[in-house]
């Protein structure tokens, strides 16, 4: 099949080439004509494990291309896909500018029958509005506008296209149905499913999606704030609850709070189509709020283990990506600890496996950067872990030891294990676990 997928962020670069990997010929189009240049050289300006592979292998095919022609990649295809930007406004309102404006566009382009897909995470109703652009400048017959959101995790983004739990497809038309079918098939051989609803339920299933489990993590963390009151251990809580058929094990680690592009922006979306609706949505309210407030945990941990003295202590820091096997730091609990360490007075030294150059766009030399995540902690006061790369989960307890200046570990993941840390003679608190108490400061 032909396809045109406007918009190559993480959704779009990802669609296009997961398309291309099953025999389909795919545009992909971008009104930055730099990064286009640099993805027709063989670039790619995001990590996501496995998507370098396809992508090598589909353009040396043939079969993924890079333009900034839009009207060309059009008029090339049959079903042309929007994965374009919907960020947050100031009252949490997905901005639907660059959907509308490319859905105008198009309606002076299309001349034949074409299906508009929108992939973006848009607010219900999207897809009538972008009906209704079409419709200013086309007859009705020439194109069908279908709900099909995503639902990519970031580092598994490629598994999760490939051998997707479940498509929703959101249209009233048998002959987009019919295209949407055959353009699926190939991914779906497992025996996942294919729900073909409403445009508008389809929106809404995303939304849905993503502000449950979000719910779910900021109700772990609540949870674990509670058991370090009472001193129960969050860990122990976890599995049984996650036993329970009903409930299930996954979304259940407590940690410093969601980031990265989907879950804030969503839930504030969502959040906002119920006040536009003149729904209290509570609990959504509730979400947001708890979310906000655990992002400042780990840093009142510190400022109380180092008796509010923070200015001058050097704090190294682990992880920056909002979560491991990316380099998304959008809205990522480290931004939030990292600001708040600085107006501190205190030293960061941080390092990331992938992370570090989109740091350094936002710090510059506020925060130094290591090479290497020993050299993150070389004298350092303590150590703080903000995400779960798989490299810091069995480090060199005897080289921290050695580099650190004080055996302080701050673990915003629940990386380790607290009798090991106290047999090794750490200072060291977790989220909703007891502490391995070190009495007294080294320095």
């Amino acid at each position: 099949m032909n396809i045109a997928v406007v918009g190559t962020g993480y959704v779009g670069l990802v669609t296009g080439t997961c398309f291309a990997e099953t025999g389909n010929n795919v545009i992909c189009v971008d009104n930055n004509a730099n990064k286009v240049k640099s993805l027709q050289s063989g670039k790619i300006p995001i990590f996501e494990p496995g998507l370098e592979l396809l992508f090598d292998r589909n353009t040396k095919e043939g079969r993924l291309h890079f333009t900034t022609d839009l009207n060309s990649a059009v008029q090339q295809s049959q079903i042309i896909f929007l994965a374009l930007p919907t960020p947050p406004g100031e009252d949490g309102s997905a901005d639907l500018s660059y959907i509308m404006g490319v859905a105008s566009d198009l309606g002076d382009i299309i001349s034949e029958y074409k299906v508009i897909i929108d992939k973006s995470t848009v607010p219900v109703g999207t897809a009538e509005k972008v009906a209704a652009v079409l419709a200013k400048k086309l007859p009705k017959k020439l194109f069908d506008v279908v709900s099909n959101p995503e639902f990519l995790r970031e580092g598994v983004a490629v598994e999760d296209f490939m051998k997707p739990d479940r498509v929703v497809i959101g249209t009233k038309s048998e002959k987009a149905r019919k295209l949407m079918k055959q353009l699926y098939e190939p991914f779906i051989r497992q025996g996942n499913p294919i729900y073909f609803m409403d445009e508008r339920s389809a929106e809404m299933t995303k939304y849905a999606a993503n502000s449950y489990l979000a719910t779910r993590i900021s109700f772990m963390n609540e949870i674990a704030n509670l058991c370090e009151k009472t001193g129960a251990n969050v860990d122990m809580v976890r599995i049984g609850m996650g036993s329970d058929l009903r409930i299930g094990k996954r979304f259940l680690f407590p940690g410093i709070g969601y980031g990265g592009s989907c879950f804030p922006k969503d839930v504030q979306a969502l959040a906002k189509t119920a006040s536009d609706h003149s729904y209290d949505f509570k609990i959504l309210k509730a979400v947001m709020k708890v979310n906000s407030l655990q992002k400042h945990i780990l840093t009142k941990k510190i400022k109380k283990y180092f008796k509010n003295e923070v200015a001058g202590k050097t704090v190294g820091i682990w992880g920056l990506a909002f979560k491991p096997n990316t380099d998304d730091i959008r809205e990522a609990p480290a931004l939030t600890i990292i600001n708040e360490l600085l107006s501190l007075g205190a030293k960061v030294v941080a390092f990331d496996p992938e992370a570090m150059e989109n740091i350094k766009n936002i710090y510059g030399d506020q925060i130094q950067l290591a090479t290497g995540m020993y050299e993150a902690i070389k004298d350092a006061d303590c150590l703080a872990i903000m995400t779960e790369w798989n490299e810091f989960r069995t480090p060199d307890f005897d080289k921290i030891e050695k580099l650190i200046a004080n055996k302080a570990i701050f673990d915003g993941r629940n990386l380790y294990d607290v009798e090991q840390m106290k047999a090794l003679g750490f200072h060291y608190e977790s989220i909703g676990r007891p502490k391995a108490k070190k009495q007294k400061l080294d320095k």
